[in-house]
């Protein structure tokens, strides 16, 4: 019963009402708006191209039709790439020269939601501008379609997984030979989406023969919380045990997240995927790393170590690549397993996340448990501090700002306090009425010790406003 509209795009729930929900009506609206956008950012009147993919979702299907539909009657091809990654439609993009893109799918949320997402000739996401202005020509639904003889193609492929695998094997850093003489036996859990069609074909051209696949079929019924995150990884987790595999891969429903467990069956921890797989790309590419405020400091301890210069952005994959950009870093990405190499292309994705991985796993000749244990141990406490419908968030966060501001403080993004070993970050919800806050230091008590005297801060700030 929820729909939201964001600079990414627009997410909700399936059925119900327009306006509302995620209904038909509102999919033909956006996919239009997006349309206009394009025909006047190329001010071109020859037909252009817009690549469509869409994970597993039971309403993918019925969404691709209606976005496929109302892009040709908008006058412009499609080249429809069916079932696929996010990352793939955005390196498609490049592939097919085409003007932009759209991503049906809504991540890690549960079934009954679903998404289109944006990016543009470059297959990166769209700036909050951009963004904005899209949602404001679907408002106006002023739209122009096509006359009869000026109505865009549809045309399909199938062979897009196959030539993003191709791209990620042509990379310097990812060594084959080094992954086939490990003979690693693997456990995935693509659950139920298109990581059941992207993973396996990924690790046998790695050369990796022995994989045991859980939820592989793309029906889109999801077995478990679709979220890579601990709690929701228990059957993988045993599964690598029993097996006495080597390490397993956790990939959400559009594939831009990766999860790792480790050979004992513990979670190599979600914020040390891209710390993992920065280590070995700082030590064959020198340079500066990029992660959102809400990453764990390994990260910036790592790069620093190898000479290079660590920046934080705001969180959101947009501001991230933004970041990476300008610090002209040589990998990047957010904690929750979502890698951005560059050198591939600039956008979160899970599969070259894997070959960097189990590249680098393959030459170190040690367990995956035995590389986690080279990187320093801190943990992040996630916490939600529920606010009253109509309250200032933005006066809340000032308080705080204020009464820390004697340590180093970044705003860009809500606020983020840094204490010798250890920082808070609140920001605000934008779907909401919460303040999310993140803590970090290097024991979980120590973490959870500093969420809770923020909080403490919080509830007198809160007791002080209700009293006004």
């Amino acid at each position: 019963m929820t729909l939201i509209k964001s600079i990414s795009g627009i997410r909700g729930t399936i059925g119900n009402f327009p306006g509302d929900n995620l209904t038909p009506l509102d999919i033909v609206k956006f996919t239009a708006a997006y349309s206009m956008f394009l025909k006047e950012k190329n001010d071109i009147n020859e037909h252009i191209t817009v690549v469509v993919g869409r994970d597993a979702r039971i309403s993918g299907e019925m969404l691709s039709h209606l976005v496929c539909a109302t892009l040709s009657g908008m006058g412009i091809n499609v080249v429809n790439i069916g079932l696929s990654t996010t990352p793939t439609v955005e390196m498609e993009v490049l592939h097919s020269n085409a003007k932009g893109g759209i991503i049906i799918t809504a991540s890690h949320n549960p079934m009954q939601w679903n998404a289109l997402k944006f990016v543009n000739e470059k297959g990166e996401f769209l700036s909050a501008s951009e963004g904005e202005y899209i949602l404001n020509l679907s408002e106006i639904e002023k739209f122009k379609f096509a006359e009869v003889d000026k109505l865009g193609s549809i045309c399909t492929t199938k062979d897009a997984i196959a030539r993003h695998i191709k791209h990620i094997l042509d990379l310097n850093l990812v060594d084959v030979n080094a992954i086939k003489a490990r003979n690693f036996k693997i456990v995935i859990d693509c659950v139920h989406s298109t990581g059941g069609l992207a993973l396996p074909p990924l690790l046998k051209a790695l050369g990796v023969d022995n994989v045991i696949t859980l939820y592989g079929e793309p029906t889109g019924i999801f077995p478990h919380n679709p979220e890579p995150l601990p709690e929701h990884l228990e059957d993988i987790c045993l599964a690598v045990k029993e097996n006495k595999a080597d390490i397993g891969f956790v990939v959400d429903p559009d594939v831009d997240r990766l999860a790792i467990i480790q050979e004992n069956g513990i979670v190599f921890g979600e914020e040390y995927t891209l710390v993992a797989v920065a280590d070995y790309v700082l030590q064959n590419q020198k340079g500066n790393t990029v992660s959102n405020l809400s990453s764990t400091r390994a990260l910036q301890l790592l790069t620093e170590k190898y000479g290079g210069t660590y920046a934080a952005s705001a969180v959101g994959e947009v501001n991230v690549i933004e970041k990476m950009k300008l610090q002209n870093a040589v990998i990047g990405g957010e904690g929750n397993g979502g890698v951005i190499y560059p050198t591939l292309h600039y956008g979160r994705d899970a599969l070259v996340g894997i070959a960097l991985f189990l590249s680098y796993l393959a030459k170190t000749k040690i367990s995956c448990s035995q590389l986690r244990n080279t990187y320093p141990d801190f943990y992040i406490s996630k916490n939600k501090i529920q606010l009253q419908a109509g309250m200032d968030t933005d006066a809340l966060l000032l308080f705080i700002k204020e009464k820390y501001s004697m340590q180093p403080i970044i705003d860009i993004d809500g606020v983020r306090i840094d204490f010798d070993n250890e920082w808070v970050h609140l920001r605000k919800s934008n779907t909401e009425p919460i303040v999310r806050m993140y803590a970090e230091s290097n024991t979980k008590e120590k973490a959870d010790q500093l969420a809770h005297k923020i909080m403490a801060d919080i509830e007198s700030y809160l007791k002080l406003h209700t009293n006004h």
